[in-house]
């Protein structure tokens, strides 16, 4: 729960400012922390209707932030995603802004994916990006132009994300999770509030030196254990107590999935947490998908309000 991660988490200096870039999901879950720390935020929504909006901006429109509104911001996360010819609308459209800014540590969300196909093997962030897929080539062009930036840029990659109201419990209760098996295959996992976590902790770190000297600029954000999304399924119900789909094999069905499901079922890889948890000293939250899902349904029997939104897949 973010109370948890309220006591573990140390406040930012007296006249830090964050500004979050894409309210959504991880974006807001930061901007929660931050705030509850007694950070002053600013988040970026594409409505000002919608939840944690405190400035317009549309990747998609035509709208750009007025620079004075952003005077004296001192942290930065991005968690926008690259537009359709891959490019990243942010730095697009505000890279001079932010030049002007007294930032002193900046964030951007990427993907676990820029790894490519590992056959179950173990990657790291020493081992060369391999994407593949679309998406994943794109986040990685995005990747090369934040280092490019000239800014104090941190490249967290994520793999699927899940937490309150958006995990396989959901997928449970209404009725949409499917129990596949496909021998050998596996994904990794963070929780959102992992994100928020990690991206805390990682500020603090950037006040210790110069980010060459923190285990380099590239950071995989992940829990400790890579799972079939079988045992998840298995595990959420016995929390649930109640009954699993219908058992699937891939092989199968393969052929009746769309394209995004082919392509989400297409690479098998475990990811590394070591730099975080170990090198830069993140601890873990949610370290599994067992302690994770427990704390989904205790935030979820909680607040039953919040049970909206389908789970984020993002290719771990």
């Amino acid at each position: 729960m973010l109370a948890d991660l309220v006591k573990q988490s140390q406040p930012l200096a007296a006249d830090a400012k964050l500004l979050v870039l894409g309210g959504g999901y991880s974006g807001r879950c930061l901007a929660q922390l931050a705030r509850s720390m007694g950070t002053q935020v600013l988040c970026t929504r594409r409505s000002l209707d919608s939840e944690e909006a405190d400035l317009l901006f549309d990747s998609n429109g035509q709208e750009h932030l007025d620079p004075a509104a952003l005077e004296g911001v001192t942290h930065l996360l991005c968690t926008i995603p690259p537009d359709r010819e891959g490019n990243d609308p942010v730095l697009s459209k505000l890279l001079a802004t932010l030049r002007s800014l007294p930032l002193r540590w900046a964030g951007y969300l990427s993907t676990t994916g820029v790894y490519g196909d590992r056959q179950g093997g173990w990657v790291s962030e020493e081992d060369a990006p391999a994407p593949a897929l679309d998406r994943s080539i794109r986040r990685l062009n995005c990747e090369a132009a934040w280092q490019r930036s000239g800014l104090p840029i941190q490249i967290l990659r994520l793999p699927g994300i899940y937490g309150p109201g958006r995990s396989v419990l959901n997928g449970l209760q209404q009725a949409r999770a499917r129990l596949i098996e496909k021998p050998g295959q596996v994904f990794c996992r963070i929780h959102v509030e992992d994100i928020a976590g990690a991206c805390w902790h990682l500020m603090h770190r950037a006040e210790q030196g110069p980010l060459p000297t923190l285990a380099g600029t590239v950071v995989n954000v992940v829990d400790d254990l890579p799972a079939a999304t079988s045992d998840l399924l298995r595990h959420a119900a016995s929390l649930l107590d109640c009954e699993l789909p219908p058992l699937e094999q891939f092989d199968q069905i393969v052929d009746s999935m769309s394209p995004m499901a082919q392509s989400f079922w297409s690479e098998n890889r475990r990811v590394s947490n070591h730099r975080l948890c170990q090198k830069l000293g993140y601890p873990l939250l949610h370290p599994n998908y067992r302690v994770g899902l427990q704390d989904c349904l205790n935030q979820d029997t909680l607040n039953p309000s919040d049970l909206r939104s389908p789970p984020q897949s993002a290719n771990g």
